[in-house]
């Protein structure tokens, strides 16, 4: 963990713009920097959970493994940019950690409905305004780009993968349409003589669009002074590998009903991806390298005017106004936390008392041709209670959890994603799974691959079905709040090896074999909501 958070990325960014300096500026812009590294490492100590995710999804999405160059990549462009410094001391405005309180407030709501993008983003923009407040408008405008490269460290953008699925799925309905190849479209699957294809999270493109925006972004500053040229050229990287990555994924359709087979076109679809992609990403560099405007050098900094008051050639003062924002902003940010864990406590208060979710399944009607099996020993949560059925369609697992009324959204988000373990798939596909109950269907399957798993996730809030949408959220966020009425149940039916890519066939099968189950969740909202 120290390792994670010892680095702290906006002292890193400044310290390589320092450039030759009279003694008392450098001075003054040592112990700004100084205030600034205690700073933000209280900052990632104060959202360590938020820092540590964020590595996580580095690590494990291969749609953000360029994370990791962004700290070196921000460091470069604050030496390139050290020029711009030259001969300007920090001034700290301590007033400006006002700002904390809306980042602080943003922060504590995207908490509550459990969006950690929302958090990190928060942080991050936590982190500008500790840069900002220590060292000041014009040495902060200096280096603008360096640190605002750095909100690129924030994993964002897995909420428009269903968007490009679906733009991706159109584009290709709309390609054989124009080729004359007959063809049959539903939603993302698209049939054509040679086979099925499925656009999956894969194709959506959002890996080739992440990476073409961060070097949209970092190819548009280096080469560019006009903020026209640099908006368009970002632009270009944001339209360009939506639409190449439809023409990519339309080409392997044409190729499946070229070959007559939509599994060798689909073979190694990922690899060929990524030549097409760096071809794309080549072709956007020749297109903008005639508007080049890197030749002329970055303008020095006119003379900073001295402090009100001060004599002549009196030294910059840097580290008291640094230390009292550092020491302000802080304790501001530190508000949100504390009344996230505040109110954690309070949701808490009302004990475990895990006999109500075992009484679940006391009441769950076996159904037909399944056979009750040894749960397990493995860890579970106080508030929750796991059941195996060995079944004629394999071995399921159903776990049943529940959590206050004055939960929040991000614990039941969290164990949510635990239970279908999408945290550590390489892939995964959310779809409904059609097992009615008075009209509505409660369910969804959620696929992962590497591991192969499938599990059906229901949701309970206050009583009713819910999908876990902003909607469903921001009721919990509210309930965690100012309570409510009974508690919100979360209940997987997960099927075990070998059951593989076949799991929502035998899920269903199984939810079928016992209707009771949401009458049963119904009943154990309310008696743990009143008993709360």
């Amino acid at each position: 963990m120290s390792r994670l958070l010892a680095p702290p990325v906006a002292a890193i960014s400044l310290a390589a713009a320092l450039a030759p300096a009279p003694p008392a500026t450098a001075a003054a812009l040592r112990s700004a920097l100084l205030a600034l590294a205690l700073g933000t490492l209280a900052l990632g100590l104060l959202f360590q959970v938020e820092v540590v995710s964020a590595v996580r999804v580095w690590s494990t999405s291969t749609a953000f493994t360029h994370c990791f160059l962004v700290v070196p990549i921000a460091a470069w462009l604050a030496w390139e940019r050290r020029q711009a410094a030259t001969g300007l001391a920090p001034r700290p405005l301590p007033w400006v950690a006002l700002a904390a309180l809306p980042l602080g407030l943003a922060w504590l709501a995207a908490e509550r409905i459990g969006v950690m993008e929302g958090r990190q983003l928060a942080a991050m923009g936590l982190l500008q305004v500790l840069a900002f407040g220590v060292v000041g408008w014009r040495l902060w405008r200096a280096m603008a780009v360096p640190l605002l490269y750095l909100v690129f460290l924030v994993p964002s953008g897995a909420f428009l993968t269903p968007a490009l699925q679906a733009f991706t799925a159109r584009f290709i309905e709309v390609g054989l349409g124009l080729a004359g190849i007959p063809h049959y479209a539903d939603a993302l699957i698209i049939e054509i003589a040679a086979g099925t294809f499925y656009v999956a999270e894969a194709c959506a493109g959002l890996r080739f669009l992440i990476a073409a925006i961060a070097f949209g972004v970092l190819y548009a500053c280096v080469l560019y002074r006009s903020p026209w040229r640099r908006a368009g050229f970002i632009a270009a990287s944001i339209v360009v590998p939506v639409v190449a990555n439809g023409f990519r994924a339309l080409g392997i359709v044409v190729l499946g009903h070229l070959q007559g087979s939509a599994e060798a076109a689909a073979v190694d679809h990922v690899l060929y991806g990524w030549l097409f992609f760096s071809i794309v990403l080549l072709l956007l560099i020749l297109v903008g390298l005639p508007f080049r405007e890197d030749a002329a050098p970055v303008p020095a900094p006119p003379p900073q005017a001295p402090r009100p008051g001060a004599p002549p050639g009196a030294a910059p003062r840097a580290a008291p106004g640094a230390l009292l924002a550092v020491a302000f902003l802080v304790g501001l940010a530190g508000a949100g936390p504390a009344a996230a864990l505040l109110l954690d406590r309070r949701a808490a208060a009302g004990g475990s008392d895990p006999a109500l979710a075992e009484g679940f399944f006391r009441a769950l009607d076996p159904g037909p041709g399944c056979v009750a099996a040894p749960a397990g020993d493995g860890p579970m949560a106080p508030r929750a209670a796991i059941r195996r059925f060995g079944c004629g369609t394999g071995m399921l697992t159903v776990m049943v959890r529940w959590f206050p009324p004055r939960a929040g959204a991000a614990v039941l988000v969290a164990a949510a994603r635990a239970a279908t373990g999408e945290d550590a798939a390489a892939e995964v596909e959310i779809a409904p799974l059609a097992v009615p109950d008075g009209g509505l269907s409660l369910w969804r399957l959620v696929t992962t691959t590497e591991p192969d798993h499938g599990t059906a996730i229901a949701v309970w809030i206050d009583g009713r079905p819910q999908g876990l949408g902003l909607a469903s959220r921001l009721w919990l966020a509210r309930a965690s709040l100012l309570g409510g009425a009974q508690a919100t149940v979360l209940v997987t039916v997960s099927a075990e090896p070998p059951v593989g890519r076949l799991a929502g066939k035998a899920i269903r099968v199984f939810l079928l074999a016992h209707p009771n189950l949401p009458e049963q969740a119904r009943h154990l909202a309310a008696e743990a909501g009143a008993r709360q």
